[in-house]
């Protein structure tokens, strides 16, 4: 029986993907971290890993930046190191099989309605709490690449708000955890001052 630790082997099928807007645009993710449209059908920057971390719910995960795409309390989609609650998304077929992201954290306190990823019709990203899952702008077409296997992200930072008490210092960089991608092979991530 093999002792392999649980989490250090690739054990999630997902996909490297694009997702393609009925806007007209490809989701992309810049080198800086923020998120957009882009018209080039071969930016490296509008390379994604949609990982499965849940029944029918993925983690965006860009392949040129290592930072995932998540939704904050006031609908603005952003890019973090970590993987937290705030970036799983629930992924629909909608009836046009068109595929559509909400957040699994975020939704309208009134009415109960989701948040969904959608991209305006400049290509801008836009508040998850404006868009409407019948309009393009949440509507995305996602065009695999390649099945890959993924390493599950760790939660353990959600709820953990206060530093880790003492060892070493409180730096947001996560060194000791490589991003894993394209078929489970660590990747160094560029730094950040190299621009």
């Amino acid at each position: 029986m093999e002792t392999k630790e649980r989490g250090t082997e690739p054990q999630l099928k997902g996909i490297v993907t694009r997702l393609f807007c009925r806007q007209g645009f490809y989701l992309q993710m810049a080198r800086d971290g923020s998120v957009d449209g882009t018209k080039d059908d071969g930016s490296n920057s509008s390379l994604f890993n949609l990982i499965p971390v849940g029944l029918r719910v993925v983690a965006i995960q860009s392949v040129k930046t290592g930072l995932y795409i998540a939704m904050n309390g006031e609908g603005h989609l952003y890019s973090s190191e970590l993987f937290t609650a705030e970036c799983k998304f629930k992924e629909s077929v909608f009836e046009n099989y068109y595929v559509i992201y909400s957040s699994m954290l975020y939704r309208q306190k009134e009415s109960g309605r989701a948040w969904f990823l959608g991209l305006n019709k400049e290509g801008g990203a836009m508040k998850g709490n404006r868009v409407k899952k019948t309009k393009p702008a949440a509507h995305f077409l996602p065009k695999p690449i390649e099945v890959a296997m993924y390493r599950e992200p760790s939660l353990h930072d959600v709820g953990e708000a206060a530093p880790k008490p003492a060892g070493g210092p409180a730096s947001k960089s996560t060194t000791s955890d490589p991003v894993v991608m394209n078929g489970g092979k660590p990747v160094n991530k560029p730094d950040k001052e190299a621009t």
